[in-house]
Order: C-alpha cells, then sequence, then structure tokens
C-alpha cells in the first residue's frame, strides 16, 4: 500500500506538555516579536520554572531556522511579551535516517524523542509482520502527541530540527521510499554477517538508511526483503537490547562512523 502522508508539524503555539525543563524554546519561525499567553505551558515554564522576569534572556529557536535570543518586556495578565534577536542558521541534521518496525506505543514515544535529541534526519515507521496491528491506532499517532516528542526531544538537544516522521503499511513500503541511499544497514540479533561497530560508509557516501525492527524482530521474508534491496545487516553484540536501546546505540555507532559528531560546533 501506498505511505500515509508525513507527519508535519503545522502549528507549534497550542498546547505542549512541558513534563521536563527546556534547554530552547522551539518555536514556529524567526519572527520579530511575539506574545505568548499568560496560559501557554511556555510562558509558564519560563515564569514558574526558568523563574524569569521581565528584563532576562533565555534560548529560543525557529523550527528547522536559526537559533537566537529572547527578550521578555513584559509579563502580565496581557500575556508575555517577548523581542527576539536570531543569528546563524542551523548546521544540518545527520545524514541518517531510521525506519523503525512499529512497536507499543510506550516504545514509540521513547523512540521519537530521542531519535529527535539524537539530530536524526528523519524517521519512517513500518508496520512490520511482528507489528501488532492496534499498535497504529495508539492515540500517539491519532492526536498530536508524537509531535510533541519530538519538540522535546529537540529542545533537550539544543537544536532546532526536527526530523520528519513518515508512516508506511509495511517494511516494502518504507524500503521502496528510501531507495537513493548508498548507505544500507538493518539491525539484526540472528543472521546478522558483521558488526555494527566495524561498519565503514564507502568513502564519499554519507545518506544512510539504518532500519531497525519492531519489538519481536524482523521475520524470514523482512530478512530475504532487507538483502534484496541492498541492506546488511549487522549486530550490537551478544546481548538483546530493547528496541529503542538499539535505536540509540545503533544510530550512535552509525553517526560516528559517518563522522557526523566529529565537530562540536552548534
Amino acid at each position: 500500500m501506498a505511505a500515509k502522508r508525513p507527519l508535519r508539524i503545522r502549528n507549534l503555539c497550542g498546547i505542549i506538555r512541558r513534563d521536563t525543563p527546556m534547554n530552547l524554546m522551539l518555536l514556529e519561525s524567526a519572527h520579530a516579536q511575539m506574545t505568548l499567553p499568560r496560559d501557554d505551558p511556555r510562558s509558564k515554564h519560563v515564569r514558574d520554572v526558568l523563574r524569569m522576569s521581565p528584563g532576562k534572556r533565555f534560548d529560543v529557536g525557529a523550527l528547522n531556522g536559526p537559533r537566537g535570543k529572547a527578550l521578555i518586556q513584559s509579563d502580565d495578565e496581557r500575556g508575555m511579551i517577548l523581542s527576539l534577536e536570531w543569528g546563524a542558521p542551523p548546521r544540518p541534521p545527520l545524514p541518517l535516517t531510521l525506519v523503525v518496525g512499529l512497536s507499543r506505543p510506550q516504545t514509540m514515544r521513547k523512540i521519537m524523542r530521542e531519535a529527535s535529541a539524537m539530530g536524526i534526519a528523519g524517521l519512517h515507521i513500518a508496520r512490520c509482520t511482528r507489528s501488532e496491528p492496534g499498535y497504529a491506532d495508539s492515540s500517539l499517532w491519532t492526536g498530536g502527541e508524537w509531535r510533541d516528542l519530538l519538540m522535546l526531544g529537540a529542545e533537550q538537544a539544543f537544536t532546532t530540527n526536527v526530523p520528519c516522521v513518515i508512516r508506511h503499511d509495511s517494511l516494502a513500503a518504507a524500503l521502496s521510499a528510501l531507495q537513493s541511499a548508498p548507505n544500507r544497514l538493518a539491525l539484526d540479533n540472528y543472521e546478522a554477517s558483521q558488526p555494527l561497530a566495524r561498519w565503514k560508509p564507502e568513502p564519499g557516501a554519507t545518506d544512510t538508511v539504518l532500519c531497525i525492527g519492531p519489538e519481536r524482530g524482523w521475520d524470514g521474508t523482512e530478512r530475504d526483503l532487507l538483502r534484496g534491496k541492498g541492506y546488511i545487516l549487522a549486530h550490537l553484540g551478544p546481548l538483546v537490547l530493547r528496541t529503542e536501546t538499539a535505536m540509540i546505540a545503533g544510530s550512535a555507532l552509525t553517526a560516528a562512523a559517518l563522522g557526523g559528531w566529529d565537530d562540536m560546533t552548534g
């Protein structure tokens, strides 16, 4: 079946959960001035958690745009009025796209947030043979929670890059959407041909896809499909990891091999 529409953030000015401190506040675009309603979770966070008052500055970022500073001009019943100064454009995200087998909602919540925090360029969520069909109907996907998680991950990482998320009805559909990537990897516990830690990209080739199966792993047909599409099956060692842990470990090793974490400049 055809891939579903990309899940893209449209409006970041609604109600966003603030269950952890943010290292910068993400805004929809690089305005020169804006007003946050007094009951907006973001203004509450600045006021009650950061304990900032008029005259103070804090870090902001425009979605997939520059970072900057917000000056609190006033904070009263009209709302929190901010003037904004913007800096240089952001560095590009890692040239790494993840394909993740649809898993339990609590697992996918962790993956969405941490993948965004790690600077992943994109997430393709595939309903695999061993994915429970009901997972696709979770409130994670039918509401706006997935947006909040991407936002929170980016804010935690002090980045403005938020990955695009696309859902697919099968692994085959996800792989068909990513045929141009020169580097193709898939984590597998059973039939891997090499450790991921020893993988190196081809010289000059950076765009990479890393596939991570659902909680019960790939089935034989999916392994054959991956190999047929040119994917290298690689492992993370002898231990069986949770899907969200494998995502973090696999992404870190792949990013290091690509040189994506060599430069500390933001």
